[in-house]
């Protein structure tokens, strides 16, 4: 367990020189490339919040409307950061820190406020439950879907389509049957087996390590080995650290938006462990 003189603060982490997202990877062999990239929402807030008041708005909509303002949320903040093929990254930080934000940037799924995000390969993403999936259609549908979107032609995707199946390991019938129809587990399982098994060049993975059952766990933690074996560029959200430490050459701990260290997964982890111990506070909030 830390001690409290083990704490460390985001003025120390950078005092300490820990700061190292910008080094420079040459071109040949940049797989992922960030240049001081800005990602800001802009929610509308109703600042009128009471029962009286949102009845009241129902009669007047001019009247509501006007009580309704901007704010602006910096999710991402002048992050500047080269991943070189062949590396795997993993990425930490609370809730809130802008990491699941930054991977959909880093997906194209986001276009960044600010700032360049370069992609050099063929990208396979795993970024929350469901995401690219439609549930209307059946499994074997999105798995087709989810190959032509990765890039591959339609016969690729059937000639993998068995491998896959097997993999994700559904029910009997279930890979037949509208992805709304599946528990959770399931989706997570399909979800995994199409990313890992689209040949990608760059693998992006937001905490979907710890999807399914013990056994599918071990399972797709192999998988991963396999990948990383394949010196595979690789980009890992987790807030499991041991998964990191493992599987990862490189890390990043990013908070409120900022990219507060780079370097080697067990001082990363470590350093963000240690802040955690000084406990900013215990306000947890959704990741932006």
């Amino acid at each position: 367990m830390l001690s409290d003189s083990d704490a460390i603060s985001l003025e120390q982490a950078k005092l300490e020189g820990l700061r190292r997202g910008s080094r420079v990877i040459d071109a040949d062999d940049l797989a992922v490339g960030l240049e001081d990239v800005w990602i800001r929402y802009k929610p509308m807030v109703d600042a009128n919040r009471t029962i009286k008041g949102s009845v009241l708005g129902l009669w007047n909509r001019k009247r509501r409307d006007a009580k309704k303002k901007t704010r602006v949320i910096e999710a991402v903040r002048g992050v500047t950061m080269d991943i070189g093929g062949g590396t795997v990254m993993g990425i930490v930080g609370a809730n809130g820190a802008g990491k699941s934000t930054l991977m959909r940037a880093m997906a194209g799924i986001l276009a960044p406020s600010q700032g360049r995000i370069v992609v050099n390969g063929r990208v396979s993403t795993l970024l929350a439950l469901g995401i690219g999936f439609n549930g209307n259609l059946s499994g074997r549908a999105n798995v087709v879907l989810g190959g032509l979107a990765a890039g591959l032609t339609r016969e690729e995707v059937e000639n993998k389509f068995e491998e896959i199946a097997a993999f994700a390991d559904l029910p009997e019938g279930f890979i037949e049957m509208p992805m709304r129809t599946y528990s959770s587990g399931m989706y997570g399982r399909l979800g995994f087996a199409v990313a890992v098994h689209m040949d990608p060049d760059i693998l992006l993975i937001d905490e979907a390590l710890s999807t399914g059952d013990a056994a599918f766990k071990e399972k797709s933690m192999d998988k991963m080995r396999e990948l990383v074996s394949q010196a595979r560029t690789i980009v890992i959200v987790s807030h499991a650290m041991g998964t990191i430490v493992e599987l990862c050459n490189d890390a990043a701990w990013m908070h409120r938006g900022e990219l507060i260290q780079r370097g080697d997964p067990e001082e990363v982890t470590e350093s963000y462990l240690r802040f955690l111990k000084v406990g900013e506070s215990a306000v947890v909030r959704e990741d932006l």
